[in-house]
């Protein structure tokens, strides 16, 4: 569905009923563009919009409004990975009434993370990149394979006035630019296998040789035991048991293959626990947990190795592992999550980034000064 300058489409609330629908006619919507997201994040205020071409709804989105301090009556609004909309066309023509919608309701800013990818870079190159010293990131990589609609979309918001946001080491204050995905579509087990590195296929056969079972549970107290214990180990922030049950209630509420909780238990001990998330053909590692004794028996690589699997099962099209920095430099803290990652046999993607556009000026600036006194 391409849309030119001839066309004329209208923004307006849709119900969370029509959202899914839409969702479910798509291949690839990311799980955070689902009307269930806006029922997780309940410190975000949340709405579905949908775009009409006359009376066919043809684009939709999940919005989050947050207020901000002193300032209640405006909002910013944030789109998270969206929207759902068809982006190969002309954009202004999406993202126009998108503006005019916000604003006229309060908005004085909308925040949004285009799904539109710019750059790929596979296992191969990422691990010669790793490996020379002369190359730092991934950005300082030649031969990659660049999208066109990528560019022309950058090209297109920044034309129009949005502002780029994702700050340089691809981790900003909303979703990384960054990604490491699996391919899945048109391969077998044989063939996933037969792309990861020795260590990951070595590592894999030693979990099951140990006598490691992967079961689909539902205790997710025994999982965010497991994470309160790697946050300690890794030092990251937890979040809280009850965000994982409201999360675990709202997503599996709109589909019950959307979540899954898996864990990994040798001789009855839980070594390894991680949360898959499904939307489609598009599947997410989110969540992870690891535990320091037994390492030996490779609980995570176990745990991986059977979302991926069902992942295939589902007939996904990729396995997504979320968020890697752009490091390519082996004395950055960073790199071994990226060389984890890069074992899989996948490959490395950027994303166009989030984009700021500014409805109310004055309003923006007093935002940006607030983000920057609390160290965004």
């Amino acid at each position: 569905m391409s849309y030119n300058e001839h066309v004329r489409l209208t923004v307006g609330p849709i119900s969370a009923a029509e959202h899914l629908a839409f969702v479910r006619t798509q291949r690839s919507v990311s799980f955070l563009q689902t009307p269930a997201w806006g029922r997780v994040k309940t410190e975000w205020r949340s709405e579905s919009l949908g775009w009409y071409d006359g009376r066919r709804l043809v684009g939709a989105a999940l919005v989050l409004h947050r207020p901000v301090p002193r300032l209640e009556r405006f909002t910013l609004a944030y789109l998270p990975e969206g929207p759902v909309i068809d982006w190969t066309g002309d954009i202004d023509a999406w993202l126009d009434p998108l503006a005019a919608h916000l604003k006229a309701h309060g908005a004085f800013a909308i925040r949004l993370g285009p799904p539109v990818r710019t750059n790929t870079w596979s296992a191969a190159q990422v691990k010669e990149g790793i490996a020379d010293p002369g190359v730092r990131r991934l950005t300082e990589m030649s031969g990659q394979w660049a999208d066109p609609v990528g560019a022309r979309v950058t090209s297109r918001l920044r034309d129009a006035g949005w502002r780029p946001q994702s700050p340089e080491d691809g981790f900003g204050v909303g979703h990384p630019q960054f990604k490491y995905e699996i391919p899945l579509a048109g391969r077998t087990e044989d063939d996933v296998l037969g792309g990861m590195n020795q260590v990951w296929r070595r590592n894999i056969r030693k979990a099951a040789k140990a006598g490691v079972e992967v079961t689909v549970g539902a205790d997710l107290k025994a999982f965010h035991d497991l994470y309160v214990h790697t946050a300690e180990r890794d030092r990251f922030t937890p979040r809280p048991l009850r965000y994982f049950e409201t999360m675990f209630a709202a997503l599996g509420a709109e589909d019950p293959e959307r979540i899954k909780l898996y864990l990994a238990r040798h001789r009855g001990d839980l070594v390894a626990a991680a949360i898959l998330v499904r939307v489609g053909g598009h599947a997410w590692y989110s969540y992870g947990a690891s535990a320091t004794e037994k390492r030996e028996v490779r609980g995570s690589n176990a745990c991986q190795w059977a979302m991926i699997r069902d992942s295939l099962a589902a007939g996904c099209d990729v396995y997504d592992l979320r968020g890697i920095t752009p490091t390519l430099d082996a004395d950055d803290p960073h790199v071994g999550l990226v060389t984890f990652k890069v074992g899989t046999g996948g490959r490395a993607v950027r994303y166009v980034g989030e984009w700021d556009l500014p409805l109310r000026p004055m309003v923006y600036r007093a935002f940006e000064l607030y983000m920057k006194r609390r160290g965004r």
